[in-house]
């Protein structure tokens, strides 16, 4: 990926010290300025190799370069309970209606189970490097998400490995491969429509055709790619463990550059069966911006996020029965 001297008004924060046992203060009171004021922010020192990440996006290209019978090898209708596989330009909803993107679905590779979301990967035979390419990268981002959190706890007052040792001992991983054709400039369409995220982190590397638009206090303001970063941001489920007090900020993707976009979002959630009741601390928050009270759910987090995804894909929310 090129350096497209880019810059953004969100805040740039380098992880290193969280990484390598330096001093963390600064960057855990950074960290927590940033998700009290709107929850996105770059991160930059995260250790990813960029040959790994080099790696991930060519074999993506190469796979959405196929013929859709050949993509659909891998469809996520294959993938039953699983969740996981290909779907078709305007196949996943979201905000209630179809997004202009086409995308794969994979999430931490296990063996075929009972529990929904969680099981094998979907790989496609005629792009082989993309299996070991989408398994280097979800180790590597779980550890980058793990020391994410970290700064987070220190920022609210607790110890480092707060949700390491707790929500985050066994995380939900899931992860998306995106690619967007470029939207017709005369239309309304959206490559992902207006959302918040519903866990507790999220990790987007985009390439460098941009399209990303964050909600702020200050209006929409464009989120473009600034090289060797990924793009942070909280989700539901970290406002709901605030009260509040951090933000899961709604976004939106379209994709007026002429050219097809490709981004690759990280999410990391709290463990399947983990409840979320707040965290041991008071400080008050602010009404979210839907006037939802995330603090009326109880259950686990799991309960959660399938009454969230059966709705992304209602065709196939039959399969997680």
């Amino acid at each position: 990926m090129r350096n497209n001297g880019a810059v953004s008004e969100l805040p740039v924060i380098d992880i290193t010290p969280l990484r390598t046992g330096g001093d963390p203060r600064a960057v855990a009171d950074r960290i927590g300025a940033a998700c009290r004021d709107n929850g996105f922010f770059y991160v930059s020192g995260h250790g990813v190799p960029a040959d790994l990440v080099a790696g991930l996006d060519a074999a993506s290209r190469r796979f959405f370069a196929l013929p859709d019978e050949l993509k659909n090898e891998i469809s996520m209708d294959r993938g039953g309970r699983a969740w996981r596989g290909f779907f078709p330009v305007g196949g996943e909803l979201t905000s209630g209606r179809p997004d202009l993107k086409e995308g794969v679905y994979f999430g931490a590779e296990e063996p075929p189970g009972d529990l929904p979301l969680h099981g094998p990967n979907l790989f496609p035979e005629q792009v082989p490097e993309l299996r070991e390419a989408v398994l280097a990268y979800l180790t590597a981002m779980t550890g980058v998400a793990q020391t994410v959190m970290s700064g987070i706890a220190l920022s609210l007052g607790l110890e480092a490995g707060y949700f390491r040792e707790g929500y985050t001992a066994d995380p939900t991983i899931l992860f998306r491969i995106f690619h967007y054709p470029p939207a017709p400039p005369d239309t309304d369409s959206w490559g992902v429509g207006e959302h918040t995220d519903y866990g507790l982190l999220t990790l987007l590397l985009q390439d460098d055709n941009g399209g990303l638009q964050v909600h702020t206090s200050r209006g929409w303001i464009d989120a473009p790619p600034v090289p060797g970063t990924f793009v942070c941001n909280i989700g539901d489920m970290l406002d709901k463990l605030t009260g509040g007090l951090y933000r899961s900020t709604p976004h939106r993707v379209r994709n007026l550059s002429g050219n097809e976009r490709l981004s690759f979002p990280f999410f990391f959630d709290p463990g399947w069966d983990s409840e979320v009741p707040p965290l041991p601390y008071s400080p008050g928050g602010r009404a979210r911006w839907d006037g939802q009270d995330l603090r009326a759910f109880s259950g686990t987090y799991g309960d959660y996020l399938l009454a969230k995804v059966s709705k992304v894909f209602p065709h196939l929310a039959g399969n997680l029965g």
